[in-house]
């Protein structure tokens, strides 16, 4: 996304809606021919469910991993306190990424990743750059959860939701299973001892995440519903 990594930073906010069109024009240059299988993380989650309201004619079907839910502020009891403390830290974060300070705090960072790309991930994570787009990302959040509302359904394609249990909030389980309810072809895995992060940074549990990849990929090529193995 626009201002991570090697990419350039936006030239306006950021919204939900602004993320899926970047997407949208991003496949379209580089000829990447739709239907695609959308999959988020997080807060990435959130996107992929504006794009798949916005452009609902290119989504084969959609994989979601410890996904945001877009009722977070109403449904989450501790989610309002979070975001109001960490959207006021998040605008020290680039002052302190130019005095090097965020190479200390991501020092361990994503422990469960390999030595190169578990470098490159600290490397990036402490960039100034980095650390104005999470901010700028962070304050556009509020008005993307809203935006994704706008999709109700996914009607009979195939959708699975992964869910990490250890550190997760009072009231994410529930709305997890809501999210799987956007299809009449999901299922939910719900993964007890897996963290938030651990769903894309430790191996063992990145291999769950892969396998409903697959599993939904594959459900899409044969035109079959879900099962579960």
């Amino acid at each position: 996304r626009a201002g991570k990594g090697w990419s350039e930073p936006a030239e306006k906010p950021q919204d939900g809606l602004a993320l899926a069109a970047d997407l949208h024009t991003l496949l379209s240059r580089a000829q990447v021919d739709p239907p695609y299988v959308l999959v988020g993380h997080s807060s990435g989650g959130i996107y992929v469910q504006i794009y798949a309201a916005q452009y609902p004619e290119q989504v084969a079907g959609m994989v979601l991993l410890d996904s945001q839910p877009p009722d977070a502020f109403t449904k989450l009891p501790s989610y309002p306190g979070f975001y109001n403390v960490y959207r006021r830290v998040s605008g020290l974060l680039p002052s302190l990424a130019r005095i090097g300070l965020m190479r200390l705090v991501y020092s361990s960072a994503a422990a469960g990743l390999p030595p190169e790309p578990r470098a490159e991930e600290r490397a990036f994570q402490s960039t100034a750059s980095q650390s104005r787009s999470l901010r700028d990302e962070f304050l556009e959040l509020k008005t993307a959860l809203t935006q994704a509302h706008a999709l109700t359904s996914l009607g009979d394609r195939p959708l699975i939701v992964v869910t990490a249990v250890k550190g997760a909030q009072d009231g994410w389980l529930p709305l997890q299973e809501q999210l799987a309810d956007l299809s009449t072809n999901s299922l939910h895995r719900v993964i007890p001892n897996a963290t938030h992060t651990s769903l894309t940074e430790d191996e063992a549990y990145s291999a769950i995440s892969v396998q409903a990849i697959l599993d939904v990929v594959a459900a899409v090529r044969s035109d079959s519903p879900l099962v579960e193995p």
